[in-house]
């Protein structure tokens, strides 16, 4: 327990200029007696007796005290809880709540990368519903995101060889979780499951190129997202379809 002495002096603007004392104060800030001659602005000098106050103050682990008001704020003065740099949580898979504005205020470089991982989401699990698939039409379509997203992965390769961006070769975690899911599925329920996660997958594509669209820092990136964003769409439409007939 640390003891700190409060010195209170009545007065306006008062200043003190010299100091006649009995004691030293010591270095670690304790308690002392002391006889002091203060000399206020303005006002004939006076002795004033300074009487020792010792108050117990509870230093807490942080080494802040309770009592005195802190500020949660960092040091910017902006609320780092409510600050608008808060981190986006991911959850475990695309099939989880996922921040879509942040998806659409993707830079560039990063929106390449995301695309390039999502081409090799819906070339993989397309080519697990060729195998699995239970129905004809979803087959059909696992075949069709095969083709379809082999060309998108080409077409986006010449885009970063221009802006020296290296596309990821292995999926990001997101859409690994999706695939990692859907290789426990079999039958009817691989069905569903499958056509659910182009559902999801397809929502997030067209955000991300929807924005870059319109937004794109390079030309090469707008043109990209402009030229792919029809087949999006087509894929959606059809998503849609099948889902609602194997659900």
């Amino acid at each position: 327990m640390k003891k700190i002495m409060y010195y209170f002096v009545a007065g306006t603007m008062v200043m003190a200029t010299a100091c006649n004392s009995t004691d030293t104060a010591t270095s670690d800030g304790t308690a002392m007696e002391s006889s002091e001659t203060v000399t206020a602005a303005g006002s004939a000098t006076e002795s004033v007796q300074i009487t020792d106050t010792e108050e117990d103050v509870t230093i807490t682990d942080d080494g802040t005290d309770p009592d005195v008001p802190t500020n949660t704020g960092d040091a910017t003065g902006i609320n780092t809880a409510t600050g608008s740099n808060a981190s986006m949580g991911t959850g475990t898979g695309m099939d989880e709540t996922v921040d879509m504005a942040a998806m659409m205020n993707l830079d560039d470089p990063t929106f390449m990368m995301t695309a390039a991982s999502s081409n090799l989401l819906e070339i993989e699990l397309g080519k697990m519903a060729a195998q699995k698939a239970t129905s004809p039409k979803v087959k059909e379509f696992g075949n069709m995101m095969v083709s379809h997203h082999t060309t998108a992965t080409k077409n986006l390769k010449n885009v970063a060889s221009q802006m020296s961006v290296t596309l990821p070769e292995t999926m990001m975690p997101m859409h690994q979780a999706m695939v990692d899911k859907l290789k426990a599925k079999s039958g009817a329920e691989f069905d569903e499951a499958y056509m659910d996660a182009m559902e999801t997958a397809h929502k997030m594509d067209i955000a991300m190129f929807e924005a870059k669209s319109n937004n794109a820092s390079a030309p090469a990136v707008k043109n990209f997202a402009e030229k792919t964003l029809p087949t999006l769409r087509d894929h959606q439409k059809k998503a849609d379809a099948i889902e609602s007939k194997v659900d």
